[in-house]
């Protein structure tokens, strides 16, 4: 069971979109997928049509031992597939008052120890876009990162933000803490900026000691209508840019090997 966490710290990155969709990715391909949104937003939990009215992610880490019970199945195909998700919850929004004690930084992986390792391949967290106890949380509870980032002068500083972030929860929450790779999103091959800030992130993530993944994902409107629809991508629109992007992103991910 491999624990991603989602994270950059600015907003309008497409990290709940990449969250989807690899998600989403993993299912076609037969594995057993948990989503978790840790997201005060609740866009994950409203993409993949999640029921509202229980305590959601906010309960388990309250009452980690409840976990089980706070976990919906959403998809399942006759493949092997399956994606599940602990959804977002609206007291999300007040967690830095709520969650002060000593250890709170431990709420979420606390959690996660009540989940069989085998029922799952995959868990993938989605973070707030900003750093916060919730981030905190993620970042302690996952085995690796994917930062989505735009090419901009913004997501680059965004970048140098979080890798400080994941620096100091390696040395005091998560030792084992690694960043697998750098995701362009709503790329344009045609910009000049596009191209050149793409460099800069290149050299950014070597100094990093990760990489910018291949694949980019190219700014699509089948993506929006997919969202705005709550529909699967590559079922909504199997041949769209981002489909075939979000595919390629996936290979990248599992290395081609999954579940």
């Amino acid at each position: 069971m491999k624990v991603i966490a989602v994270n950059n710290q600015k907003g309008g990155t497409g990290k709940t979109t990449t969250a989807a969709a690899l998600g989403f990715g993993l299912y076609h391909r037969g594995s057993k997928v948990l989503l978790i949104d840790l997201d005060a937003q609740g866009n994950l939990s409203y993409t993949v049509n999640a029921e509202g009215g229980r305590y959601g992610i906010f309960g388990v880490m309250e009452r980690p031992e409840t976990t089980p019970q706070e976990i919906q199945t959403v998809y399942t195909d006759d493949g092997g597939g399956q994606i599940d998700i602990i959804p977002s919850a609206e007291r999300l929004a007040v967690a830095e008052k709520i969650f002060t004690e000593i250890g709170k930084e431990y709420k979420l992986k606390e959690a996660l120890q009540h989940i069989d390792p085998n029922r799952y391949d995959y868990i993938i967290i989605d973070t707030p876009p900003a750093l916060g106890i919730l981030s905190i949380n993620a970042l302690a509870a996952a085995d690796t990162v994917i930062i989505p980032a735009q090419a901009d002068i913004y997501s680059l500083q965004g970048i140098t933000q979080i890798s400080n972030t994941i620096a100091t929860v390696r040395k005091y929450c998560n030792g084992r803490l690694t960043i697998d790779g750098i995701v362009l999103t709503r790329y344009n091959s045609r910009t000049t900026i596009s191209k050149d800030l793409a460099e800069a992130l290149t050299q950014t993530a070597e100094k990093l000691h990760t990489k910018v993944y291949d694949t980019r994902i190219r700014e699509c409107t089948a993506i929006k209508e997919a969202q705005a629809l709550r529909k699967d991508i590559f079922v909504y629109a199997p041949k769209s840019n981002a489909a075939e992007d979000y595919r390629r992103l996936t290979d990248e991910v599992t290395g081609g090997i999954t579940p």
